[in-house]
């Protein structure tokens, strides 16, 4: 069975799903590095959605095929994750670590100009449930110890 990491190797950037203020839902991008557990996205608190994060610690993730890759443009490879934000401190050891795969993973020069910029967050989202579809009837829980495994599903969407 696939886990979670193997999946998000391809991607990079995550579709950001925030709730605003007035309730209503709103969509983004961010690039997104991922360690086996959790999604990290380092964002703008001048961004609408960094201020809902802020406001409400929650959002989903969704990673979607690119539709000029796909064969069926109604069965896309895709991954929703609901997850619980926290803010990870410039100052934890963890920033530190994430920051420097950001680098590894993306322009060097891009992310150190950006890390220099101090209105820019570093942010940790952690799956609390999920699901995996890969076209008509391939679809699956995400799940495990972790929040990094497909499970096959049984019935029901898994959700809380």
């Amino acid at each position: 069975m696939k886990t979670l990491t193997e999946l998000l190797n391809g991607y990079q950037s995550v579709v950001l799903g925030t709730r605003g203020s007035n309730g209503y839902p709103f969509s983004s991008y961010a690039p997104f590095y991922y360690d086996d557990e959790q999604v990290y996205i380092f964002i703008s608190n001048i961004a609408t959605h960094a201020k809902n994060i802020q406001a409400t610690p929650q959002a989903s993730a969704f990673f979607i095929e690119d539709e000029t890759k796909s064969k069926n443009i109604f069965a896309r490879k895709r991954i929703s994750l609901q997850c619980d934000v926290t803010s990870i401190s410039r100052d934890d050891q963890t920033f530190t670590n994430i920051m420097a795969h950001f680098q590894d993973k993306f322009d060097s020069g891009m992310v150190t100009m950006l890390m220099g910029m101090q209105d820019f967050n570093l942010y940790a989202l952690k799956p609390i449930y999920g699901e995996a579809t890969f076209g008509f009837g391939e679809a699956y829980n995400i799940g495990g110890d972790k929040m990094n495994e497909l499970v096959a599903r049984t019935g029901g969407s898994g959700h809380k």
